[in-house]
C-alpha cells in the first residue's frame, strides 16, 4: 500500500460537514415576513433553541412557539461536531470538582439524568439519529496523563459516574498504537450522528406546532417597558411574552454578554470508508468514541459507513472574536490533523480522508455552560458550552424555561447558574491571553508541570480550552 502525505492524503476533501453531506437536507423553511405573536420566541435553530422549543410546547401544548434561525436549521455548532454526549454538564469532572465541589455528586447526577432524558425522548419520537450507549475511552501519551487518567478513575467512580483505569497491561485489549501507553474506559457516554439528530428535533418541533422560520437573523431585541418584547428581522418582527436566547457563539443581542465567551474554531476531517481488517490493525474493535486526554486532546469515532472523524487538538481564537465562514477551512490545521492521524495508527498510513471543515465553539471561563435572565425575568440566554455542548444544551433548555417561568428549581438553584461567568478581557488584552495560555497548555503536554500562567488561571478561575 502506498503511503499517503497530508497534503495527499487531503488532496480530495470536501468542505461540507461529513453529516450534512450525507443526510438528505430538507427543503428550506420560509423567512419570516410582517408580523407575528408569540408566548415564546426562540432565537436560535441549534439544539439549545430545538430543545427548548420542545420542551416548552412538551409543557404547555397550546403555547404560541416561535423560533427564528439566521441559516438553516442546525447548520453552525449543532451540525458539524463531533456526536459525543457526554453526561456532564460542567466539562468534564474535574473542572466541576474544581468550581463546585460541594454540589459535584448533584451535578453527576443530574448530568446522568439529563443523558437518560433525551435518550428517552429520541426514543419516544421516533428519531433516527444513530443514538448509543457505546462509552468513551480516553487515551493517555505519557506518564503524567496516565496519571491523570488513573486519578480521574478513582474520582469518577467515588462520585457516581463508573469508570475503570486502563493500565499498560491491559492496553492491548483497547488499541495496538504504540502512542498511547495507558487509558481509561467511561461506559456511561453515548454518540449519535448530530445532524441526523437536528432533523429529527426540527421534525418534531413542527409536528408539535412550532413556527420555526429559516434565513431570519434577528438585528435587535427590545424589552423596554411592561409590553411584549419586540424582536426585529429584515423583513418582518415577533411580538413575544418571553424570549430565550439560543445564539450560541454568535454575537450576543445582549449588551451584558458580549464578553461572556468568545468564538474559538475548532477542526475535523474524516477518513474513506476502511475495511474490518483495517480497524482490526489498529485494534479498535468496539463502537466506544475515542479521546486523547492532553490538553490539546483529539476526539474521534466511527460513523455508520466505517468512516473515522479525527478532529480537535487546534483550537484556534482570530483577533476581535472574528466570525466567518471562510474561518472554518484552515489547511494548516487539517494538514496537522492528517500528520497526527497517520503518526498515532501508522498501520493505516495509507488511508486518505474525504472531508474537511470547522466550526465556532463558544468557550467560557469556566469552561461550561451558564444561563441567567434580563428585561425583568422576560429574556433567557444560554451560553457558554464549550465544545461539550449536544447533550448539555437539552439542560440548558430546561433551565432557561425555568427562569422564564419564575420557578425555583433544583437547576436553577445551582451555583453554576447562580453565579455569573467572569468575563473575558477586552482587546488586545483577550487575544494576547489565549495565545499565552494555548502555548502554556502546549508546554504542559509537554512537560507535565503548569507554569506560573496556568498557575495565575487557576487562582483567578480563569481559563481556556481545546
Amino acid at each position: 500500500m502506498s503511503v499517503s502525505t497530508p497534503t495527499s492524503a487531503l488532496a480530495n476533501a470536501s468542505a461540507t460537514p461529513f453529516w450534512i453531506d450525507h443526510a438528505e437536507v430538507p427543503d428550506r423553511l420560509p423567512s419570516l415576513s410582517g408580523r407575528a405573536d408569540a408566548d415564546l420566541l426562540v432565537v436560535g435553530g441549534g439544539y439549545t433553541g430545538l430543545w427548548t422549543a420542545i420542551l416548552a410546547k412538551e409543557e404547555n401544548p397550546s403555547a404560541r412557539v416561535v423560533l427564528l434561525e439566521a441559516g438553516r436549521i442546525g447548520h453552525a455548532a449543532s451540525g458539524r461536531n463531533g456526536g459525543f454526549c457526554s453526561p456532564s454538564l460542567t466539562h468534564g469532572l474535574a473542572n466541576g470538582l474544581e468550581r463546585w465541589p460541594d454540589e459535584i455528586d448533584q451535578l453527576v447526577r443530574i448530568g446522568t439524568e439529563n443523558l437518560q432524558e433525551i435518550e428517552a425522548t429520541i426514543a419516544r419520537y421516533g428519531i433516527d439519529a444513530d443514538f448509543a450507549m457505546t462509552g468513551k475511552v480516553a487515551f493517555a501519551r505519557t506518564e503524567w496523563e496516565a496519571a491523570g487518567l488513573k486519578a480521574a478513575a478513582a474520582a469518577s467512580i467515588a462520585h457516581g459516574d463508573p469508570a475503570h483505569f486502563i493500565p499498560a497491561a491491559e492496553m492491548g485489549g483497547w488499541t495496538t498504537s504504540h502512542a498511547y501507553i495507558a487509558g481509561m474506559h467511561s461506559p456511561n457516554y453515548a454518540l449519535v450522528d448530530p445532524y441526523k439528530l437536528v432533523l429529527g428535533l426540527r421534525r418534531v418541533c413542527l409536528e408539535l406546532g412550532v413556527a420555526l422560520f429559516e434565513g431570519s437573523p434577528v438585528s435587535a431585541i427590545n424589552a423596554r417597558g411592561g409590553g411584549p418584547v419586540v424582536a426585529r428581522t429584515a423583513d418582518g418582527e415577533v411580538r413575544a411574552h418571553k424570549v430565550a436566547l439560543a445564539t450560541n457563539a454568535f454575537r450576543p443581542l445582549l449588551r451584558r454578554l458580549s464578553l461572556s465567551t468568545i468564538p474559538v474554531y475548532d477542526y475535523a476531517i474524516v477518513t474513506e470508508p476502511l475495511s474490518d481488517a483495517d480497524f482490526a490493525a489498529i485494534g479498535w474493535m468496539g463502537e466506544y468514541g475515542l479521546t486523547d486526554a492532553g490538553n490539546q486532546f483529539h476526539y474521534y469515532r466511527k460513523t455508520a459507513d466505517n468512516r473515522i472523524l479525527w478532529g480537535g487538538y487546534d483550537a484556534i481564537y482570530h483577533y476581535g472574536s472574528a466570525r466567518g465562514e471562510s474561518l472554518t477551512q484552515r489547511r494548516e490545521t487539517f494538514e496537522k490533523l492528517a500528520a497526527q492521524f497517520h503518526e498515532t495508527y501508522p498501520q493505516l498510513a495509507h488511508v486518505k480522508f474525504t472531508h474537511q471543515w470547522g466550526g465556532i465553539v463558544d468557550s467560557s471561563t469556566r469552561f461550561c455552560l451558564t444561563a441567567g435572565v434580563a428585561s425583568r425575568g422576560r429574556v433567557a440566554y444560554a451560553i457558554g458550552f464549550t465544545g461539550l455542548g449536544v447533550s448539555a444544551t437539552h439542560f440548558a433548555g430546561r433551565v432557561m424555561l425555568d427562569l422564564l417561568a419564575g420557578r425555583r428549581t433544583e437547576r436553577t438553584e445551582l451555583a453554576m447558574i447562580k453565579r455569573p461567568l467572569v468575563p473575558f478581557p477586552p482587546e488586545p488584552v483577550r487575544y494576547l491571553g489565549v495565545q499565552l495560555t494555548r502555548w502554556s497548555m502546549a508546554r504542559e503536554d509537554k512537560t507535565g508541570k503548569r507554569n506560573l500562567w496556568l498557575r495565575l488561571m487557576d487562582a483567578l478561575g480563569l481559563g481556556f480550552d481545546s
